[in-house]
């Protein structure tokens, strides 16, 4: 395969959809966002298993980074606003400068990235972005061997506790996603 990254750049650059979404949530103008997770693996997914249709997706995850105002309520302000742009979307934003509270008691992440780099599967740990000349931007803090090669595993915040662990396996069981994608192998 040709250079991996490049290879999903390329994937959500043709996507028309997906592009549309991006361009949506730039409006926005967040400090340090990204469209993470589900947004990018379920097209690595669908590509890769040579879906004709997309794979519906439970939500849009809209991630920022602001220390300076964690309030919910600016969240939900944020989803109202791009909800007005495209209406029909599960559009979910969340500000990672707070997050770490609800997540297991992390520790405060200092990025958005970090706090992708955290998220509980290396597959979800994705995130992609417009840069300021509108190009599409792919963070993979935890790499894109595994979504690549449709391989479910732990990062390496999960792996660090028993509860942690936990978590991962529960969540893993609960999303079923070998069921929808059947080349998808869960690593414990």
């Amino acid at each position: 395969m040709r250079d991996k990254h490049q290879y999903i750049v390329e994937m959500i650059k043709n996507d028309d959809w997906m592009m549309r979404i991006l361009h949506a949530a730039k409006t926005l103008d967040l400090p340090d966002w990204w469209i993470c997770a589900g947004f990018v693996r379920s097209k690595v997914w669908d590509t890769l298993h040579g879906f004709q249709k997309r794979t519906r997706l439970s939500d849009i995850d809209v991630v920022y980074f602001n220390p300076k105002d964690i309030k919910k309520e600016s969240e939900k302000k944020y989803e109202e606003m791009l909800l007005e742009q495209i209406p029909d979307l599960p559009w979910s934003v969340k500000n990672e400068a707070r997050m770490h509270l609800v997540n297991n008691n992390f520790e405060p992440y200092s990025s958005t990235v970090d706090a992708i780099s955290k998220f509980p599967e290396t597959v979800t740990a994705l995130g992609v972005r417009l840069d300021e000349k509108g190009e599409v931007i792919l963070a993979a803090p935890c790499g894109l061997k595994d979504v690549l090669s449709m391989e479910v595993r732990p990062t390496d915040s999960y792996k660090s506790t028993e509860v942690r662990r936990k978590i991962y396996k529960e969540r893993v069981k609960k999303k079923n996603w070998d069921a929808v994608w059947y080349k998808v192998r869960v690593v414990e």
